[in-house]
């Protein structure tokens, strides 16, 4: 899991974003009180990227102006990549890109570019691939040295300023590393081939998954096999490693929980349901969420969910209210309705903006100490509460003992359930909130006196989907109207502000400063897929027909610009984008669903909802052409595992029969099934016996050539064995030449097609003859599983 957090190794990184006060006492964005100059980022509109405009770095935002620097004065790229929110990238603005030595050597040897991760999830995912493909771990700040062309060198995250000796180890310092970055420079040519490497790599994972869709059945095995690869903590609930003894860091992960909740609610079993439960409970009483301000924070950085990464994402509050609806609909317990209407509370006095629409995010700092807003000592408490009786009750029901953050701070926490701690006291739950709302108040109204963490206002489309969507539920489960009003409101400022006139999404809203708000940047794949996401959900709790026509146009628009009409799936970019020097279709989830897992569920939804067929097979399409990652790394796709599993439970009970398909041909299983063999054996007076093999391949089916040109392919070649008399034989066997295909990457390889002869011979040796051929079919963006044709010659 990628996180905002400070390793000392090589990472890429990047940039954009603006900000809006959070209230009159609202800070600064962090990283504006160095003053000096400003570069040329003061003309952006990203807050993060506003958080480096004062720096001496003379940085770049993405665009041709900074690549074309780089290729005429024949310089390498530092990339930095973050956001607003990421504790870490304000310390490395601190320490580094504010320090003028550091930002000589940066500007007289490199070309600087600062990348808003959220504006530009497309850099950001290709760039972090190329680190994590030279088996470097993930996280913010990213940090990577390109080719003036753009291609990935090398990198890392977090860099402290100068050398450091952590437990006796030396950790070396951006300045070595930039020392050691332009000594590597000297021979650029080798450096190139570093790149050229690294990116062909990087073209291979982003691609691994969509390359070829497997014949994998879509069936109730591959959901049930798959379950086995969630390794849940017994005792905490969440996912992590049994291994590694369930340690931190741990992330809610509302994907897993949302496919584990709806999977429980169709199995005999109670394991899951138990599971579900004992997570969604454990989350609610740590202080990964607010106790008293509501919300939940980013991830906890232990076991039990008590100390948290304290940012607060926009992303993660609306996927956990939808989640925390979804339980209470099948297990109406009154904490999940408490926590869903104190987030939507926190959402509505944080996060929403005068037009309704939602923010992003608010930062884990406060004058530069992470998670100061929220902690408290001892004494602070007394204090505040006034007198003995007050203290005691929320040291009792916060469990406030010895210090758990920093060894002097208290992070409040449940330590049990809120109705056992009412009942050891000889209350209800009800009459000990009663109870508790004065003195909440009271630390409320005192933690609001504190210095504010920075809220990033940037208004992205994709996240203000999942929040239409979690507003929308929680709208429809707990009959809330000012909920469902509230997911209204928001849907209609992305329909009439986020749309250019073709109907296309944008995907930010923010201001320059100085400059009234604009939209901006074209819509990524997620974009689409959330905002479809919460208009459906719209559709159920309003039944107002214009959010379902509204989702079936963004869909629409979604097909004619992501989707790939030759193997299934969309990309993550639209066919008009950006040209990277790859173009990937997003397949796992991280914290938020894949664009391709969230679309496959819409366009399910949305043929059933239409009655409309072509949808739905878009749908399955999808999920087929993921099918083969489903059963290699199902842990990595909930989202894809809900979609399939929401797709078997229409076919079993809500779909209408459909009209008896003529017969259709068998359909092939393995290779062998798609060629016909002919084998013939001739017997000369003089000299060995010979054979005739001919091969008929069906169209559009090919095999690879004997040789295929291409050493990843070697056992994939088609290879000819003799038999005789049961026992393997050398035979000199004559290949023909196959038909040279290239493909975009530039890989080259020979195939067969149509009908094809292969000669050989036979020793002399008593016996009945067997020739045995193993081939791999494949056809464009399919390939069958390996098979073997075992012919006798006629007679």
């Amino acid at each position: 899991m990628r996180v905002c957090f400070g390793l000392f190794v090589l990472v890429a990184s990047g940039a954009v974003m603006v900000a809006v006060a959070a209230g009159a006492d609202a800070p600064p964005p962090p990283g504006a009180k160095h003053k000096g100059p400003a570069n040329r980022l003061a003309r952006s509109s990203s807050p993060y990227l506003l958080q480096h405009a004062s720096n001496p770095v003379d940085w770049y935002p993405w665009g041709p102006e900074a690549f074309e620097r780089a290729q005429k004065e024949k310089k390498l790229i530092f990339l930095s990549i973050g956001y607003s929110s990421c504790h870490w990238c304000h310390v490395m603005e601190r320490e580094s890109f504010s320090n003028p030595e550091i930002a000589k050597i940066l500007n007289d040897n490199f070309v600087c570019i600062k990348v808003d991760r959220e504006e530009r999830p497309d850099i950001d995912d290709i760039y972090m691939t190329a680190l994590q493909v030279t088996d470097q771990p993930g996280g913010w700040p990213l940090n990577m040295f390109l080719t003036p062309t753009g291609k990935p060198i090398f990198g890392g995250t977090y860099f402290p300023a100068d050398d450091k000796t952590i437990d006796g180890q030396t950790i070396r310092g951006f300045k070595s590393v930039l020392k050691k970055v332009l000594e590597f420079d000297q021979d650029r040519a080798d450096l190139e081939k570093q790149a050229d490497y690294i990116a062909q790599l990087t073209i291979e994972a982003l691609e691994a998954n969509s390359r070829l869709v497997a014949l994998v059945q879509l069936d109730r095995a591959l959901i049930t096999d798959a379950l086995e690869a969630f390794d849940i903590d017994p005792e905490y609930g969440g996912t992590g490693s049994k291994a590694r003894g369930y340690r931190g860091p741990k992330f809610p992960r509302p994907p897993v929980w949302g496919f584990l909740l709806a999977y429980a609610q169709k199995t005999p079993s109670a394991e899951w349901k138990k599971k579900v439960t004992l997570t969604l409970g454990k989350m609610l009483e740590g202080g990964i969420y607010d106790q008293l301000g509501g919300g939940f924070h980013r991830y906890s950085t232990e076991r039990t969910w008590t100390v948290p990464h304290f940012e607060k994402m926009l992303y993660d509050n609306a996927q956990l209210v939808e989640l925390y609806s979804e339980a209470y609909a099948v297990d109406p317990r009154p904490e999940y309705r408490r926590v869903v209407a104190e987030t939507l509370a926190f959402i509505r006095r944080d996060m929403t903006s005068p037009q309704g629409a939602f923010y992003s995010a608010l930062d884990a700092d406060s004058n530069g100490k992470e998670g100061a807003f929220y902690v408290w000592t001892t004494e602070e408490l007394k204090a505040v509460l006034g007198n003995d009786a007050d203290f005691q009750l929320v040291k009792s029901v916060y469990g406030i003992g010895a210090p758990n953050f920093e060894e002097k701070f208290h992070i409040l926490r449940l330590p049990k359930p809120l109705a056992d701690i009412a009942r050891e006291r000889k209350s209800t739950e009800e009459q000990l909130l009663a109870q508790l709302e004065p003195l909440q108040k009271k630390l409320l109204d005192h933690r609001r006196q504190r210095q504010r963490p920075f809220l990033d206002t940037k208004i992205i489309t994709a996240w203000n989907g999942l929040m239409i969507a979690a507003y929308a539920k929680a709208g429809q489960v707990f009959q809330e109207k000012a909920y469902t009003t509230a997911a209204a409101q928001a849907a209609d400022f992305l329909l009439t502000t986020m749309r250019d006139p073709h109907g296309r999404l944008y995907r930010i809203y923010a201001a320059v400063p100085g400059q009234a708000p604009t939209a901006t940047i074209p819509g990524f794949l997620d974009d689409y897929a959330y905002f479809i996401h919460g208009l459906l959900h719209l559709h159920d709790a309003t039944g107002d027909a214009k959010w379902l026509d509204a989702a079936q146009t963004l869909t629409d628009v979604a097909i004619r610009w992501f989707a790939d009409g030759d193997k299934g799936g969309f990309y993550f970019s639209p066919s008009d984008g950006e040209k990277l020097f790859v173009r990937p279709k997003d397949s796992y989830d991280g914290v938020q669903p894949s664009g391709n897992a969230q679309m496959a569920r819409n366009l399910l939804r949305l043929g059933a909802k239409r009655k409309n067929e072509a949808y739905r097979d878009r749908g399955i399409r999808t999920i087929k052409a993921f099918a083969l990652a489903l059963r290699t790394s199902p842990a990595a796709m909930p989202t894809m595992l809900r979609a399939l599993h929401e797709l078997l439970e229409t076919a079993e009970t809500q779909q209408p029969p459909r009209p008896k398909d003529p017969p259709q041909p068998k359909k092939p299983k393995t290779s062998a099934d798609v060629v016909d063999a002919h084998l013939t054996v001739e017997t000369p007076p003089n000299g060995p016996r010979r054979f005739t093999l001919n091969l008929t391949i069906h169209e559009p089916w090919y095999l690879y050539a004997n040789p295929v040109g291409l050493p990843m392919l070697a056992e994939s070649q088609t290879e000819v064995r003799v038999y005789v008399a049961g026992q393997k034989v050398d035979s000199l066997v004559n290949y023909p030449k196959g038909q040279n295909v290239k493909e975009s990457t530039g890989e080259q390889y020979a195939i067969y097609t149509g009908t094809v002869s292969i000669t050989g011979t036979i020793p002399e040796k008593a016996g009945d003859i067997e020739v045995r051929v193993h081939v791999n079919a494949c056809k464009p963006g399919v390939c069958l599983p390996p098979g073997e044709l075992r012919l006798r010659p006629t007679r």
